[in-house]
């Protein structure tokens, strides 16, 4: 077997379906917990859906469980979620289930691709396509460029809705906020009430500009509400809500 046709078979098939996938129903960014359930959706109701991960592994920070303690924890609420998804959970007590964070994002990941999904990782999204007041695309380039710092122009990607499902750092809203300034506001996250937290993040999930969703933790910062730590019902609840919405728009 020969080097160059195992190279021709891999740039070959990768380049195809890059090509697919540049005209989208939804671009998700952020393969973490929230946008693989919100991908998961959509795609299960026939949605092209792509997702974008600037990193080389998939989860965000659901892998490390908390503080690397590879456990993670779901309320009663989810609990219908991670059933539908095949994950063992074991009672703590009376509303809450722990769960393998590692088995967890492994199932989220597979039934999600299965689904229909697609996910192209150490892919950044360094900006966004705004036509008439409206997020339109986004805009690509290779995570390594952005690392390296190289002047390399990106490529863009047409969706009919984004989603800014990147945590913390909530990365597409500040982009957005500084394409429009005064006009769009990044509040940022606030200190660790799990409790707070959890209550404010279904109700944080919300289209925040014209075709531009939020879910996980980039609701919470783009509003200002707290951070949970490692209890993620209602991450997955998140990412379900943004689905739906998304689908009554569509």
């Amino acid at each position: 077997m020969e080097e160059q046709i195992i190279s021709k078979a891999i740039i070959e098939t990768y380049i195809k379906e890059l090509i697919s996938y540049l005209d989208v129903d939804v671009a998700i960014v952020g393969a973490g917990p929230s946008g693989l359930i919100c991908a998961y959706y959509l795609a299960s109701a026939g949605k092209k859906v792509a997702i974008f991960e600037r990193h080389l592994k998939i989860g965000g920070g659901m892998p490390g469980g908390g503080m690397m303690f590879n456990r993670i924890v779901v309320q009663e609420e989810a609990r219908e979620i991670m059933k539908e998804f095949g994950v063992r959970l074991k009672k703590y007590s009376e509303k809450l289930y722990t769960a393998d964070a590692i088995e967890t994002i492994s199932a989220f990941t597979f039934k999600t691709i299965k689904a229909g999904a697609k996910i192209f990782n150490l892919i950044s999204v360094e900006d966004v396509i705004i036509r008439e007041k409206m997020i339109t695309g986004v805009v690509l380039n290779w995570t390594a460029v952005d690392i390296a710092h190289l002047h390399v122009d990106p490529l863009g990607v047409k969706a009919k809705a984004v989603v800014d499902a990147t945590g913390h750092d909530s990365e597409v809203c500040r982009i957005v906020e500084r394409k429009l300034g005064e006009d769009f506001k990044v509040i940022g996250e606030k200190s660790m009430w799990a409790e707070k937290g959890e209550s404010a993040l279904t109700e944080n999930t919300k289209e925040v500009y014209p075709g531009l969703f939020v879910c996980g933790m980039a609701a919470n910062a783009v509003a200002g509400s707290h951070r949970m730590g490692a209890i993620f019902g209602g991450m997955l609840l998140s990412g379900k809500k943004a689905a739906s919405l998304i689908l009554g728009k569509l």
